[in-house]
């Protein structure tokens, strides 16, 4: 895969991608050229002030950041990115719920429909209906601009981290939980 140029994937990825090592060699390109391209659209976005949306967006910019870095090139204007996550929205607005916080999972709370799971256009649609379906059901999200939606969120997980943080101090554990969002770093 794209994090394993010139090595064979893992079976168990393929299946769950189904991607395989000769679509990868065929279709596949440079890591480097792939990762600025990515990161030349999100400083655009940032520029246009279009909203990024991505679900567990503290992992992918967090990935994408250091991956960057490894290759020598330009990171995005992060301080300027406007980053919708509907795994925040959803733990904000539904914080008690029992179960998965998966994008399946999740999705399927929401009544969004998620086919091609674990395909870059499945699970983007998927969260990009998400992210809408829960600001129509939840005003207090759905009516803030996307950078005011943006400083709620880091305000929001940062809370959250703090609330696991404390948890796990009951339950005599000694363990911190990374409070930055959506860069980890």
């Amino acid at each position: 895969m794209a994090d394993r140029p010139g090595r064979p994937d893992p079976p168990g990825a393929t299946r769950v991608h189904g991607i395989t090592d000769e679509q990868v060699r065929a279709q596949g390109r440079p890591p480097a050229e792939a990762l600025a391209e990515v990161a030349a659209a999100l400083r655009a976005a940032a520029d246009a002030g279009t909203p990024v949306v991505a679900f567990r967006a503290g992992f992918d910019c967090t990935l994408l950041s250091y991956e960057l870095e490894r290759h020598g090139l330009e990171q995005p204007a992060w301080e300027r990115l406007a980053v919708v996550d509907p795994s925040v929205l959803d733990k904000r607005v539904d914080k008690y719920r029992r179960g998965k916080r998966t994008l399946g999972a999740t999705s399927l709370q929401y009544g969004v429909v998620h086919d091609g799971a674990h395909s870059a256009a499945g699970d983007a649609e998927a969260t990009v209906a998400l992210a809408r379906a829960i600001g129509a059901l939840y005003p207090e999200v759905g009516d803030l601009t996307p950078q005011d939606l943006h400083a709620s969120q880091v305000r929001w997980h940062a809370e959250d981290a703090a609330s696991l943080e404390a948890y796990f101090k009951r339950k005599g554990r000694d363990e911190t939980v990374d409070r930055r969002w959506p860069l980890q770093r």
